[in-house]
């Protein structure tokens, strides 16, 4: 049966993996992120796309209220958008640097949430993509750590508030992105050792492309809602 799903952070990256995956299985998606997407070419019947800036809080929700206003409901949410933050110390790290990236990993899911699940539809499926980084206490990780850490706790609790909805915050393991290319840019550090493994880990069946990765985690959505609402989940643990 054909399905109605929306995904978040679909320009570049596992989203845009996820929703050509999905969107190739025959279902529909909305998807949203701040640069352009070009699946509405390829999928002109099927694929919705509206430019939201999720670090914009006031501005963001309005258009996402006015985009999905006749959206009576969706299927499956799949929560992908995310940033890293610089690769540094926690003590060399901005203020205001951790709360661009809380805004956008952590908060911006807030409200995208509320808007979702006031729909006379709910959805009966959330995904939040999230990472290894939100417990392994890396160093250098500080913000995106924090705050995938702090999605993984925003997912419990919607899950405790909403029993008719399965929640998942899913970590997707290593994938090749532009996350990976920013990385495997810095400059070599001892103390920063998780940027050597995954410099080593690149081109390697470690660390898969986008477009494999979608699928598979498209694959896995069924399986994972066989776990407690609510549950952290690995992929490299199934």
């Amino acid at each position: 049966m054909a399905e109605t799903v929306l995904v978040t952070g679909v320009s570049r990256g596992l989203g845009y993996g996820l929703a050509k995956c999905i969107l190739e299985a025959g279902h529909t998606v909305y998807g949203c992120s701040r640069g352009a997407c070009d699946l509405d070419k390829i999928y002109p019947d099927t694929f919705h796309f509206a430019s939201i800036d999720l670090g914009d809080s006031s501005g963001g929700a309005r258009i996402l209220k006015d985009w999905l206003a006749d959206i009576p409901g969706f299927d499956r949410v799949i929560l992908n958008a995310g940033v890293l933050s610089e690769i540094r110390d926690m003590s060399e790290t901005p203020l205001d640097s951790l709360r661009e990236t809380m805004e956008i990993n952590l908060w911006s899911n807030k409200w995208l949430l509320d808007e979702i699940l006031a729909k006379p539809e709910k959805p009966r499926q959330v995904v939040a993509i999230s990472s290894g980084a939100a417990v392994s206490g890396s160093r250098g990780w500080n913000g995106y750590s924090i705050s995938k850490a702090a999605l993984n706790m925003l997912v419990k609790l919607y899950a405790a508030e909403e029993p008719g909805v399965h929640f998942t915050s899913l970590a997707p393991g290593l994938i090749d992105t532009a996350m990976q290319e920013y990385i495997c840019n810095i400059r070599d550090d001892e103390k920063f050792d998780t940027v050597q493994r995954l410099k080593t880990a690149r081109n390697t069946p470690d660390m898969p492309g986008a477009d494999v990765a979608g699928r598979h985690i498209a694959g896995i959505l069924d399986q994972i809602m066989k776990g407690a609402s609510g549950d952290f989940v690995d992929v490299r643990k199934l």
